[in-house]
């Protein structure tokens, strides 16, 4: 693809008259939509801002390449934007930005549009090239430079892959008296611009300083220029800028630097000086290093709650899809029957991917924790968790979600002490480990832990549990449902939202997925904030600007069908009125679905679920009076917003 079917003349902006941040972003998706390359600019505009959260893409050197990939482009496009005046956009360097590249890349876009916006990206490190733009007048002249500089790069790439196709030394030794070779990897989260800005970063340096380099990029495209085992053999070191995670398993016994994928870019020299110097830690993959491996940062608990996470993120996929699938077979059995084709083929339907449910948790729970090698001993940890004979006692419930989160805790941290235990096998047999000795060690272990300690153990407690909640009061019920609805609303998808609804998928779960009085808490809590926002949005206009007003009509979608998500934005420029005020109202609707005791047969569906629930009016009721508890509290006790004042 000619990047002129990028640099589209139409939507540049050859002056700005944006002054701040936010009205820069503003004027720059304005012109987008007004082109028709966006169908919906709050969505576009939403995941700039939710990508500027991240880190800024304000580079330095007057540059700022703002991206979003997603739904609402109808075509890979790069708007082109100048400010003479400068705008400050929280660059790196801090200082203003001139040049804007405000990539727009469709939710499917295929390799060709990639690859063309990763060649634009990394032209973007020539400074002629920045220094001819900040001059450019009109958009001919800014089609005219990216050509040329286009034509004079594909033709140094061109050798440089005739260099790369010629036959590497055969050896694992670095050589001596030749150049210095390294390697590096680099990636970004949305992989599009900074992942190849770091590529042409490095290579550029390294050509300057007598350096052979070879750069793999883990972007949208794939993977690029894969580094092969002799790449890796004959290296001095290696160099991973990325902000994402890699395979790392394959740099084992390398000199190692791992940076933000921004350091590539700006800090390209003091990156290979370093590997030059050997300074890089030791890296042993596997989990069989030392103190060199790379350190977890935080605290015990935010490592738990990541690796939680990563089980529960795999989780959700089942639990959505099993749970809308199952709630529609309902429909189905009422209207045409239990045994008509259409229910048992979608009943059963829902029901396999339940099946999965706890496995699933278990196993990428431990391979948060020991990586791949744990993922078998995780799966099948959270699967004997889920049979009520996998244990030496009888019990009439099996260890359940509760077991299936210890089995995958379990399963990662002995195939960590695994690899610790092997971690001075000759490095010949290496394959033998992940072939042979942690899949049979690791099942073994796995086994004899669910078997004698987890399941009998956990098949009580969940006994126990299902036995004192059968038996709550009324009061104690209204209670927790409080609790657990108002949890919803506390961080819209954080800890304590992810708490609550795991607690409420494992009481589900342990019931044979019956027992949905605390998914009633749960979901009614979850859809109040978005739409407390859209209805106080709605009544109280003054109290919004012109942009949350047409952002809060898409939360009554939000809001209807569970997505608590929808929220966030606002939460995020007014955390304590839209925060506190959801929270009260979702802890009110939690407390009514107790009194009412409504049953809600289905983990995911937001309204949807209404048709499976056993107090359809106290379903109703209690998201209502929740609903409109919460927009009235925000209405009031929010002040007018500054452009209605």
């Amino acid at each position: 693809m000619d990047i002129r079917e990028l640099l589209l003349k139409d939507v540049m902006i050859m002056n700005l008259k944006a002054t701040t941040k936010e009205e820069a972003i503003d004027e720059m998706v304005a012109k987008y939509a007004e082109q028709g390359i966006i169908t919906d600019a709050k969505l576009y505009g939403d995941d700039i801002r939710k990508r500027e959260g991240e880190s800024t893409t304000g580079i330095g050197d007057g540059i700022a390449m703002p991206h979003a990939k997603d739904k609402a482009v109808s075509r890979a496009t790069v708007l082109f934007a100048k400010s003479d005046a400068g705008i400050d956009f929280n660059a790196l360097d801090g200082q203003p930005v001139h040049l804007f590249f405000m990539i727009a890349a469709p939710e499917g876009a295929d390799n060709t549009h990639l690859a063309a916006l990763a060649a634009l990206s990394s032209l973007l490190i020539n400074p002629d090239l920045v220094a001819q733009l900040k001059q450019a007048q009109t958009p001919d002249d800014v089609v005219s430079l990216f050509s040329a500089a286009q034509a004079a790069k594909e033709a140094k790439d061109a050798a440089d892959d005739a260099k790369e196709a010629a036959p590497a030394p055969q050896t694992a030794t670095i050589q001596t008296g030749a150049k210095p070779f390294i390697v590096a990897v680099t990636a970004c989260p949305t992989g599009i611009a900074h992942t190849y800005m770091a590529e042409a970063a490095l290579k550029e340096q390294a050509e300057k300083m007598g350096v052979d380099i070879k750069v793999e990029t883990n972007g949208s495209e794939g993977v690029k220029h894969k580094l092969t085992a002799n790449d890796i053999a004959r290296a001095q070191g290696v160099i991973i800028a990325a902000d994402k995670k890699v395979d790392m398993d394959r740099f084992d016994g390398k000199h190692l630097i791992n940076h933000p994928v921004i350091d590539g870019i700006k800090k390209p020299e003091e990156l290979i000086n370093t590997t030059l110097n050997d300074e890089g830690a030791i890296f042993h993959g596997n989990g069989a290093g030392g103190d060199d491996e790379e350190e977890e940062s935080g605290s015990l608990w935010n490592r738990i709650y990541k690796d939680l996470m990563n089980g529960v993120s795999n989780m959700l996929p089942f639990v959505v899809g099993g749970g809308i699938i199952m709630a529609i077979s309902f429909i189905f059995e009422r209207y045409a029957g239990a045994h008509s084709g259409l229910f048992t083929f979608t009943n059963n339907l829902g029901n396999y991917a339940f099946s999965f449910l706890v496995p699933v948790l278990a196993a990428y729970i431990a391979v948060s924790i020991g990586d791949r090698p744990a993922l078998m001993p995780g799966f099948v940890g959270g699967w004997m968790a889920t049979l009520t004979a996998a244990s030496f006692v009888k019990a009439q419930n099996p260890a359940g979600f509760l077991g299936g989160l210890v089995a995958g805790f379990v399963a990662g941290w002995m195939v960590v002490g695994l690899k610790k235990l092997f971690a001075n096998m000759p490095h010949s047999l290496d394959g033998m480990k992940t072939i042979l000795i942690y899949p049979v060690i690791g099942l073994a272990l796995i086994g004899l832990v669910m078997f004698f300690i987890v399941n009998p153990i956990f098949a009580a407690i969940n006994g126990a549990l299902i036995g004192a909640l059968e038996s709550m009061g009324t009061g104690n019920a209204i209670l927790v449902g409080t609790i657990l609805a108002a949890m919803m609303s506390i961080d819209m998808g954080g800890p304590f939202n992810k708490a609550a609804y795991t607690f409420a998928i494992g009481i589900y779960s342990a019931s044979n997925y019956t027992d949905g009085r605390w998914m009633a808490a749960v979901m009614v809590g979850g859809m109040i904030p978005p739409l407390a926002i859209a209805l106080a949005s709605t009544f109280f206009p003054k109290k919004f600007t012109e942009q949350e007003r047409q952002s809060g009509i898409s939360n009554y979608a939000l809001g209807l069908t569970f997505i608590t998500e929808g929220a966030i934005p606002f939460a995020a420029t007014d955390p304590v009125h839209i925060i506190g005020s959801s929270v009260i109202g979702s802890a009110i609707a939690g407390a009514l679905t107790q009194l009412f005791r409504v049953n809600v047969p289905a983990p995911h569906g937001g309204i949807v679920a209404l048709a499976l629930t056993n107090q359809k009016v106290g379903f109703l009721v209690s998201l209502i009076v929740g609903a409109v508890v919460a927009g009235l509290i925000l209405g009031i006790w929010r002040p007018v917003a500054k452009e209605n004042a």
